[in-house]
């Protein structure tokens, strides 16, 4: 026997309890999944590196430097340097190279505000370093601590690269 007093289902109190509950729970996960992507955002900005590199002459005295003008440290995964568009491995493959001081480039840890000076000449080797500077080209591909990685280079624009990948013949070693 059919009730002609019956309310349809979506009228039933009930079901509008049910259906407001169901929209709130919605609308929650769509707050918190945007929440959580808002608060990854700003972790990965608050950890973000930024290298540049810098030479400074001055008399008797010629270094390139290395600076990481980020908020996060850069995990430095390779360095390349080429002189005259070749590449070269170590600073004395370049001909003639006086000597001079250095430091470790390639496959290190830069914390924020921090600074390399991978080559420090004084003397005859300043002065050789200052007619070859524009000859030399240098390049670092480094990441994030959320492997997000920039290729950059003495332009000082870094390009996002999907990884830091170098065949090892080629890396500066120094």
């Amino acid at each position: 026997n059919y009730n002609m007093t019956s309310k349809a289902w979506y009228k039933k109190p009930e079901m509008i309890v049910a259906l407001s509950a169901l929209l709130i729970s919605v609308i929650t996960t769509t707050v918190s999944i945007y929440s959580a992507t808002i608060d990854r955002a700003y972790a990965r900005a608050s950890m973000w590196p930024r290298i540049e590199l810098f030479r400074s002459f001055s008399g008797s005295n010629f270094n390139y430097g290395i600076v990481n003008n980020g908020n996060g440290p850069a995990i430095i995964k390779y360095a390349l340097v080429s002189h005259e568009k070749k590449n070269i491995r170590r600073w004395t493959d370049i001909p003639n190279m006086p000597e001079h001081t250095q430091s470790h480039l390639g496959t290190r840890i830069l914390p924020p505000q921090q600074t390399i000076i991978p080559t420090r000449s004084t003397g005859e080797a300043a002065k050789v370093f200052e007619k070859i500077d524009k000859k030399i080209k240098i390049s670092i591909c480094y990441c994030s601590i959320y492997d997000e990685c920039w290729l950059t280079d003495r332009e000082n624009t870094p390009q996002i690269v999907e990884q830091c990948e170098v065949d090892d013949k080629k890396a500066f070693l120094q």
